[in-house]
């Protein structure tokens, strides 16, 4: 794809209101201790599109709590958790998560777009880092030589 355009993969970028993330909240304390998946599920998943780190990592702790607990909501916990390492920066822990769904589902045109993500940003992160890490060569470089023009002088 590569044109900056992956509907599959807008789980990636959009957040709920405050509102609406308050609501799935709300719903998720009234029914502890003993919540329901589907109520847990709904309130992880909102706290993943959280633009909060600490929200993200919140909810990636819950969608991990359900992919342990339901075998049958493994798929769908596979790539929100995928989003929300992704969301937090750990690409390589969401890349693990949506190369398994893959494995599970080869055809997954949502993995797929977010594998794509995913990739796009390690390159771009790569090459940030490559001429960081390059700028910061040449400069030791220039004070290394100034050090050896100034001690044979």
């Amino acid at each position: 794809m590569g044109d900056g355009y992956l509907p599959y993969a807008a789980d990636a970028e959009q957040s709920l209101s405050a509102d609406e993330l308050l609501v799935l909240q709300r719903q998720y304390e009234r029914e502890l201790p003993q919540a329901r998946i589907q109520t847990k599920f709904n309130y992880a998943w909102g706290l993943i599109k959280s633009p909060n780190k600490r929200e993200q990592r919140l909810g990636v702790s819950l969608m991990h709590d359900i992919y342990n607990e339901k075998a049958e909501r493994k798929r769908e916990c596979l790539y929100y958790l995928g989003i929300g390492y992704y969301k937090m920066g750990e690409y390589g822990n969401a890349r693990v998560h949506i190369e398994q769904l893959l494995a599970l589902e080869p055809n997954n045109a949502q993995a797929r777009s977010l594998r794509e993500l995913i990739d796009e940003k390690v390159a771009r992160d790569g090459m940030i880092g490559l001429a960081v890490s390059g700028g910061a060569v040449a400069l030791l470089g220039i004070v290394a030589a100034a050090i050896f023009k100034k001690r044979s002088k």
